[in-house]
């Protein structure tokens, strides 16, 4: 049961194994807080918004005999009468309906120095650094939380919810991110079941940080000595036939935007990022082309992909929302569309539903968007179609042909691309059909036999 706190009850307190909370019943909310090494401070809980809410107040003052009370201000050190101060004036305003914690982070981030804000930093290091070391920079910036903004010639702006907008990160200086925050963000993403981004994360987090400490930013990481969770395995997961008939059917179950957004990256080999951002202005449906921009394109080099008569009918039959963008793929029309994780739970849901009216107890082992990319490249391959020219197809610079011969090699290939894409878009029409064509099953079985 809370009891008035004297002076003596807060010196004489011992600390436990636990972090403790002594409420002061003369001022309700006001709690002593006594962590496990000794240390003491003051804090008032409260409701905002329907949510309890916590604000730190201060440090206990120590006690010297004779030294005068020190001043009663919020984050100062104080003693019992101060922080009784201090706690009334912060519930006070909590009684008017705002809420000082808010209130108390804003007061920090103003009065610190802008240029040393996570945010800001990040976004220095990907324009000083990333950009002319990285070709896949724009994938750095994503994990570090921070986007290009078309509307402003490619500014970086943080992306919502990511680090660059999260109040522990985005809004501290990055002389205040510890170890600590570095492991909580490494563990949170492991634990909701993606591995292979914490690993990513913390490499980008590592990166920036060493930038930081190069540029006299902070004396050391708090990365340093800080190990992934776990060792990356190389993917080489392909969907199956019978995966790919009940990718098609789901997505068609699901629906706009995200049902042909899928399909399309199947019949084009193009990658999810690039797919969401296709634009009226990309495409030649008369000539079925499609231009992927060098800001869009993961290597930094536009890219111009022919369109089997497969593709552009997706494309047409896509319901269009208006807007200034002329996005193919969006809910509002101003933006790409968002939401992959519920969608593709949407997907694998339906998917398992017609694996399962086909073929009791079927399933369908994991994969992710990007297997439709490396589907889509085996599939060409299988087909017959010349490994460089489906690296062209895909865009890869760095596969078959090296060195001097990719220096002097500028030639785009657009005729055989054209040729392996619209091979490869026959052949999922024949596999989608109720009855395969005869002629694909003659092409299993000479591909097969080479």
């Amino acid at each position: 049961m809370a009891k008035n706190l004297t002076t003596k009850d807060v010196e004489n307190v011992k600390p436990g194994t636990a972090r403790k909370e002594i409420p002061d019943a003369l001022l309700p909310g006001l709690y002593l807080v006594v962590q496990p090494s000794g240390a003491k401070s003051w804090a008032v809980r409260y409701r905002h918004g329907g949510k309890p809410r916590k604000l730190t107040l201060g440090p206990l003052a120590p006690t010297i005999d004779g030294a005068p009370e020190p001043e009663s201000v919020l984050g100062g050190p104080l003693t019992l009468k101060g922080a009784r101060i201090v706690g009334r004036r912060q519930l006070e305003i909590v009684a008017t309906g705002r809420d000082p914690a808010l209130a108390k982070t804003a007061a920090r981030v103003e009065a610190s120095d802008e240029r040393n804000l996570y945010r800001n930093v990040a976004a220095d290091f990907v324009n000083r650094h990333a950009k002319r070391k990285n070709r896949s920079w724009q994938e750095t910036a994503r994990l570090l939380g921070l986007r290009p903004d078309p509307d402003t010639d490619g500014e970086l702006k943080p992306i919502k919810g990511g680090l660059a907008d999260n109040k522990k990160w985005g809004a501290r200086r990055v002389q205040e991110i510890a170890r600590r925050d570095i492991r909580e963000l490494i563990d949170g993403i492991e634990e909701r079941g993606a591995p292979v981004a914490a690993n990513r994360t913390l490499a980008a987090v590592r990166k920036m940080f060493n930038w930081a400490v190069e540029r006299d930013i902070l004396d050391a990481s708090p990365v340093a000595g800080i190990q992934p969770p776990g060792a990356e395995t190389s993917r080489d997961r392909v969907l199956s036939d019978d995966e790919i008939r009940w990718f098609w059917k789901g997505c068609e179950e699901i629906g706009a935007p995200f049902g042909p957004l899928f399909k399309l990256l199947l019949v084009t080999a193009q990658r999810r990022g690039e797919g969401r951002a296709m634009t009226t202005g990309q495409l030649d449906l008369g000539e079925r082309l499609w231009t992927i921009p060098g800001k869009i394109a993961k290597n930094g080099q536009p890219h111009v992909v022919p369109l089997s008569p497969q593709a552009v009918a997706i494309i047409e039959a896509t319901p269009r929302i208006k807007g200034t963008a002329g996005l193919i793929f969006t809910t509002n029309g101003e933006t790409p569309v968002s939401g992959y994780s519920r969608a593709k739970a949407n997907l694998d849901a339906a998917m398992l539903r017609i694996a399962r009216k086909e073929r009791k107890g079927a399933t369908v082992p994991r994969w992710t968007i990007h297997d439709l990319r490396r589907t889509a490249a085996s599939g060409m391959a299988r087909l017959g179609q010349p490994v460089h020219v489906v690296e062209a197809a895909l865009n890869h610079k760095s596969g078959t042909i090296k060195g001097v011969a990719a220096v002097y090699n500028r030639y785009s290939y657009a005729d055989e691309k054209r040729t392996a894409l619209e091979a490869w878009a026959n052949f999922l029409d024949d596999l989608l059909a109720d009855e395969p064509a005869k002629n694909v099953v003659k092409l299993r079985r000479q591909v097969s036999e080479k």
